[in-house]
Formats: C-alpha cells, sequence, structure tokens
C-alpha cells in the first residue's frame, strides 16, 4: 500500500492540504505539529514524489452560467488498447467534458459533461460524441440535483485502515 510510505505527518499534511490549499506554509506546520522549514520541505517531497497532483480553486459552476451537468455512458465498438487511447485522446479535447472514466462491466466509460444550457450539451452529443469513430452507444443522464461532491480522498478512513492494520 502506497500510503505506508508515508508517515503520519505527511498524512496530516496531506489532509490539512485537501481541505484548505490556500493555507500559508506556517499555518500548515502548526495544524500539523512542526516548524515551518520541514513542514515546507515535506510539501516540496510530496509534490515531487506525486502525491500532490496541483491546487486548484473550487469555482461554482452554476453561478459562471455552466446549468447543465449530465453523465454519459458511452460503449465503444472496439476496446483494443489502441482503440481506447484514442478515445481517451479525443476526451481529453473536448472542453464539455471535465471527467473520463474507463469502467468495467456493460459500459466502457463514463463522462462528466457540463454546458452552459441543453441544447449547447445536444450540440456536443450530435456533433462530437456521437459522431466520434468507435463509438457504439451512448445512454445519458442529466443530474437533477447534485448532494456531494468531495474530492479527494477520505483521510480518515485511511488513518483507521492503517491503525487496524498496525
Amino acid at each position: 500500500m502506497a500510503s505506508t510510505r508515508l508517515d503520519p505527518i505527511d498524512r496530516k499534511i496531506l489532509a490539512e492540504l485537501q481541505a484548505d490549499g490556500r493555507m500559508t506554509n506556517v499555518e500548515l506546520a502548526k495544524r500539523v505539529g512542526i516548524s515551518a522549514p520541514p513542514c515546507l520541505r515535506r510539501v516540496r517531497t510530496l509534490e515531487e514524489s506525486g502525491y500532490i497532483k496541483g491546487y486548484h480553486a473550487e469555482v461554482d459552476a452554476k453561478e459562471l452560467g455552466f446549468e447543465v451537468q449530465v453523465f454519459a455512458m458511452v460503449g465503444l465498438a472496439s476496446q483494443a488498447e489502441s482503440d481506447l487511447s484514442t478515445f481517451e485522446a479525443k476526451c481529453k479535447s473536448w472542453p464539455l467534458v471535465r471527467e473520463c472514466h474507463m469502467l468495467n462491466g456493460e459500459v466502457d466509460f463514463i463522462l462528466k459533461c457540463v454546458a452552459p444550457d441543453l441544447s449547447s450539451f445536444q450540440s456536443f452529443l450530435t456533433g462530437e460524441l456521437l459522431t466520434t469513430p468507435n463509438v457504439a452507444s451512448v445512454k445519458t443522464s442529466l443530474v437533477i440535483r447534485g448532494e456531494k461532491d468531495e474530492p479527494g480522498v477520505p483521510f480518515d478512513v485511511l488513518e483507521a485502515r492503517l491503525a487496524k492494520d498496525a
């Protein structure tokens, strides 16, 4: 398990930054119980090791005019690795596609899409997604309401598991 390479202070740093990536190093050091210089070194090491992939602002899509959120379940005609990679590359080029996940089972991919309105999404669906080579089927589900949207991982579950395994 990758998390066993991290000590409790590293995991606490990650949990704190996941909750608030804007805090100063001094505040972070105080929260994790170490001084600022070693805290900064640890953060840099976590960044260089790939545990921290970036820092982002959480924006309100609806406030910005993106009223529509849709999940699209995509079935491909061929699941050869080259065809999967080609489809994933195409997904990266579509601005309305915010997430793309390959799945096990009946559906090959699920895409999380946002659009300003239904007609914009429909234009993307009929003009881009459905006309993409190798796309055999698309089923869409319009999000009516979102109750929970928490990025990251549940560090409390990780800590409980590590304590149990110790």
